[in-house]
Parts: C-alpha cells; sequence; structure tokens
C-alpha cells in the first residue's frame, strides 16, 4: 500500500469517527458528555492550527540550520549567480 493510501485510509477513518462522535451516533467512553459537546466542534480548528505551527517551525528549523548543508548552499548560490546572468544577458538590471 502506497503512503498515499495509507494517509488517505487512516484519515477516512479518523474523520468517519469524528463525525460519529460529533452527531452522538457513539459516544466517547470516560468523558462526560458536556464536555465532549465543547471540545468536539473546536477539534478541527485546534487541527488546522497545530499543523499550521508545526508546517512553520518545520520551515524555520529549515532555513536555521541551512548552512549546515554545504553542497546544498554552494548549489544554491551558483543557481543565483546563473540567474542573474542570465536576466543581465535579457537587459535586466539585478543588485
Amino acid at each position: 500500500m502506497a503512503r498515499v493510501h495509507r494517509v488517505a485510509l487512516y484519515a477516512s477513518i479518523a474523520t468517519s469517527l469524528y463525525l460519529l462522535v460529533l452527531f452522538q451516533l457513539i459516544s466517547v467512553p470516560l468523558v462526560d458528555t458536556e464536555i465532549v459537546e465543547q471540545l468536539l466542534p473546536v477539534l478541527p480548528w485546534w487541527l488546522l492550527v497545530s499543523f499550521g505551527s508545526y508546517s512553520l517551525w518545520s520551515l524555520g528549523w529549515g532555513l536555521f540550520t541551512f548552512r549546515d548543508c554545504p553542497e546544498a548552499y554552494t548549489e544554491l548560490l551558483g543557481e543565483i549567480s546563473q540567474a542573474k546572468n542570465y536576466l543581465r544577458a535579457k537587459g535586466v538590471t539585478v543588485d
């Protein structure tokens, strides 16, 4: 099973369980009904904010540790200089 299929399977299972609990077709054991009614409507927003926070942290950490990869750093600098030379040949002022 490919990774996409596994993610889709797990996401569909989680979504169906969430909807079943949200519409009170099944109950959550060991949790009071009032607490479930207060928490379930905001759960998707909490997951969205958590994913956004993780994504920003991951991006920031990648930028912070970018110089730890000297090959990628020199390759990127070479590509930047090639792009500048190409734009200068086309008559665009760069810098």
